[in-house]
């Protein structure tokens, strides 16, 4: 939890400012992971997966338009990023 912790810290002292960088970010690598998803086809199990990645970056971004607690938004951009990085993994290697 050390290098956790010294992250959220980092975070919480730049919030406006990492704010920025990681809808952009976390935007960014969705679309990338919307893209491979898609480029599989477009079978119920493809569909389920964009919902996830959809869902998962939305809701990330409305947690900074909401202004929730730093500690909240970090766990949703590490949960976001998580997320896309398996299912482009996934599409890429597996499907």
């Amino acid at each position: 939890m050390n290098t956790y912790d010294k992250f959220l810290d980092n975070y919480t002292k730049g919030f406006m400012g990492f704010n920025t960088l990681a809808i952009l970010a976390q935007s960014c690598l969705g679309g990338i992971a919307a893209m491979f998803v898609l480029q599989n086809g477009n079978t119920p199990a493809q569909m389920v997966q964009l919902f996830f990645i959809t869902i998962f970056c939305s809701g990330f971004n409305g947690s900074v338009l909401a202004q929730q607690k730093p500690k909240v938004v970090f766990n949703l951009l590490i949960t976001t990023v998580i997320l896309n990085l398996a299912l482009i993994l996934l599409n890429v290697f597996i499907l």
